[in-house]
């Protein structure tokens, strides 16, 4: 059992090490800055106007006393729903607790390390948020369905990979129901 738990150590030091994650995150996230030509900073200002003076549009549906929206918008909820939808996603109980944690740590530098990792995280989330829309399909009731599980099994065209994309992440999912409970 002790060989077992100095495994799990290395392996545990290796992957929050700081030559792993942090090259990681900083590195995918400034390689999709450039490649998007800075989108998180060009489309910032259109993008608060459309997710947060026009929220009460929905998708393909008039709200009483607009307009009604162009038929040919598909979807099934507003750009403010899909906002706080993204939103609830990305930031929860793990990431409160994990903030505190590194400003304990690290001090005053955490916060610059973590803005910086979050204005270039911010290409990644456009990234993810793309792809899950441009290969989103219809289910069996003619609802949107699009996530990791639907643009993993199309790009990659392996079929049983949409299937088990979680797998790495349950402990990411597990870590922040332990926080809560303490």
């Amino acid at each position: 059992m002790d060989k077992f738990f100095e495994v799990l150590n290395a392996v545990d030091a290796f992957v929050w090490g700081p030559f792993f994650l942090i090259p990681l995150l900083l590195g995918t996230g400034l390689w999709l800055t450039i490649c998007l030509t800075g989108i998180q900073f060009r489309k910032l200002g259109p993008a608060l106007h459309l997710a947060l003076l026009k929220r009460d549009e929905g998708a393909g549906e008039s709200v009483e006393g607009t307009q009604p929206l162009d038929d040919t918008i598909e979807g099934d909820i507003s750009h403010y729903q899909a906002l706080t939808t993204a939103l609830a996603a990305t930031v929860g109980v793990g990431n409160i607790a994990g903030v505190a944690t590194a400003i304990h740590i690290g001090g005053p530098g955490a916060v610059f390390w973590m803005w910086v990792t979050g204005l270039v995280g911010m290409a990644s989330k456009y990234s993810e948020a793309f792809l899950a829309v441009r290969f989103r399909t219809k289910d069996a009731k003619g609802e949107m369905s699009c996530g990791p599980q639907y643009y993993l099994e199309h790009v990659t065209k392996v079929k049983w990979l949409g299937g088990h994309w979680p797998l790495p992440l349950q402990s990411s999912r597990l870590l922040p129901r332990l926080v809560s409970a303490t």
